[in-house]
């Protein structure tokens, strides 16, 4: 059990730091979608690398969970924390705009990220 948190901990302090290169020139080309995701799996059967990778895509997804875009639970503890701290509930249309807001940036991301995946299949 120690050695699985210290190499989750570890999995996710080094996401975390590479999390700031996507937002470079060339982290940005390297974003993948769901063929990205199929191709860190190896080719042939390996209990132990599909459980790593498992966990990898596992912790990467409760991270990713938690960040403040108003469609996921991150925009939503962000939205409560907003509440406690000023006492009063942001208005439903405005609640209803940022979920409209946080729901484009995801979408938009899948498409890039997934065009991606299909633009290196067909040209590289």
């Amino acid at each position: 059990m120690p050695a699985g948190i210290s190499e989750g901990y570890n999995t996710l302090a080094n996401y975390v730091k590479g999390l700031s290169k996507i937002f470079t020139k060339e982290g940005v080309k390297q974003l993948g979608g769901f063929g990205a995701i199929g191709s860190l799996f190896p080719a042939s059967w390996n209990w132990g690398a599909f459980w790593n990778l498992t966990a990898l895509l596992s912790v990467i997804l409760a991270f990713m969970n938690i960040l403040p875009i108003p469609a996921l639970d991150g925009g939503h503890v962000a939205f409560l924390l907003y509440e406690i701290v000023t006492g009063r509930k942001p208005s439903d249309k405005f609640l209803e705009y940022a979920q409209i807001t946080g729901m484009i940036i995801l979408l938009t991301l899948l498409v890039y990220a997934n065009g991606n995946d299909i633009f290196r299949y067909f040209f590289k």
